[in-house]
């Protein structure tokens, strides 16, 4: 049986699905209960205190200190795994793994019954990871707090692409305390207030579009987004850093956009040559899977980017740089790769499933690409150009070259143009 119409605790507490008007905000807490038991039932306490409804979800396998409205059983069957099982075969890694995706299972069933408005869970470095992957896929806006032992260091296995809040828990969670009494608490009044709040009254009628941006495509998509915005959009701008590709491309799949003007595809130069940039292999493929109409453009392929410049790997000495900040450093694309990356990039837009455009700036990719600039290189830039156009030739993708800089106003406002005929027509050219 799918989804949640009602919740039957182990301690016998029927929990109905929530109707039309019921304002009492419901928290799941996700939680190891075999370990952090107690701080667990302090927690369901403090929150119905503060007014709120919990589902307690028990993510361990072992014995339960407490009694929780969704057993651990549960929680392994939903990943096609057997509790008794995982606890036999004594592999720590191989249950947090199962039971993280139990969890989310459980999580998306509870959600789509209209019974989870707010998640929050405490842990050490296991239980902080089986509730990331448990909250990894719910909606962006619902909120998801983890109070961990980790938040102090690099949390990016934690948070990852979503709106995930983390609190450092400065003691370890083992036990309720002085000092972690005032912390969860705080996790407790922090997850019902965030439950508990009316969002302002906003455009929320206006069709959402992505857009991706850097600094040296910036004039380009401001002039894109000022364009859609004319045209009623509602624009959300991801700063190509690695960690704003992988936002984008998890929102894309998310069934919220409208469309992405994916102007700024340089991730995929870090992903290629090994920059600090890159996010990851899958960029620029979430749209076209989920048919999500795309105009993309070569925005910033001119670069990879790096650190300190004395922090770029030696086999790279010779290539062409430039020091951003002392932070950042800037090489230059070859020809070689610059040819690369438009076979790269012809390949994601053949597999899209639903309508995407590609734009050509011919006179350059980038503000340093620009004639008399750093990186202004134009046979570079031709064996990109090239390897687009071949790639894309015979397919149903359409290839606008314009002789335009990627920067000038009007080569973001065509982008802008073209996305929303292809989204106000259905993809029709």
């Amino acid at each position: 049986m799918s989804g949640f119409p009602m919740v039957v605790g182990a301690a016998g507490r029927v929990f109905e699905q929530r109707g039309a008007g019921h304002e009492m905000p419901t928290i799941c807490l996700v939680g190891t209960l075999d370990t952090k038991g107690r701080e667990y039932a302090w927690l369901r306490d403090r929150l119905r205190d503060l007014g709120c409804e919990v589902v307690l979800v028990d993510a361990g396998v072992g014995r339960a200190q407490v009694d929780a409205d969704i057993g651990n059983d549960r929680v392994a069957r939903a990943a096609g795994a057997e509790v008794e099982a995982l606890r036999a075969a004594g592999d720590r890694g191989a249950a947090v793994t199962a039971m993280g995706e139990g969890a989310a299972v459980v999580l998306a069933e509870l959600h789509g019954a209209g019974r989870l408005d707010a998640v929050l869970a405490v842990g050490g470095s296991g239980g902080s990871s089986i509730a990331a992957r448990a909250v990894r896929d719910l909606p962006i806006g619902l909120p998801k707090l983890i109070v961990s032992t980790m938040a102090s260091g690099d949390v990016s296995p934690y948070v990852g692409a979503k709106d995930v809040t983390l609190m450092y828990s400065v003691v370890d969670i083992a036990g309720v305390n002085r000092l972690s009494r005032r912390i969860l608490g705080n996790a407790a009044a922090a997850v019902a207030g965030m439950a508990s709040a009316a969002l302002p009254a906003g455009a929320e009628d206006r069709p959402l579009v992505a857009a991706s941006m850097f600094g040296v495509t910036t004039p380009a998509v401001d002039a894109a987004r000022e364009r859609l915005e004319e045209l009623g959009y509602e624009v959300l701008v991801f700063h190509a850093t690695g960690s704003g590709g992988r936002a984008l491309e998890g929102l894309a799949g998310s069934g919220l956009l409208a469309g992405v003007l994916d102007l700024t595809t340089t991730e995929l130069a870090d992903d290629l040559a090994g920059g600090v940039l890159s996010a990851g292999p899958e960029r620029l493929t979430a749209a076209g899977a989920a048919g999500v109409p795309q105009v993309v453009a070569p925005g910033a392929l001119d670069m990879v980017n790096f650190g300190p410049r004395d922090t770029v790997p030696e086999r790279f000495e010779g290539r062409t740089f430039h020091v951003h900040n002392p932070a950042v450093t800037l090489m230059r694309t070859t020809a070689g790769e610059m040819g690369e990356l438009g076979r790269r990039v012809a390949a994601k837009l053949r597999g899209a499933t639903g309508p995407a455009a590609l734009f050509v700036p011919r006179d350059g990719v980038s503000a340093l690409d620009a004639p008399g600039a750093a990186f202004h290189d134009p046979k570079a830039d031709e064996a990109c150009f090239e390897a687009l156009s071949d790639g894309l030739r015979g397919t149903a993708v359409e290839v606008e070259e314009l002789d335009l800089h990627v920067n000038d106003p009007g080569f973001g406002r065509a982008m802008a143009d073209r996305l929303h005929r292809m989204i106000s027509s259905g993809g029709a050219k």
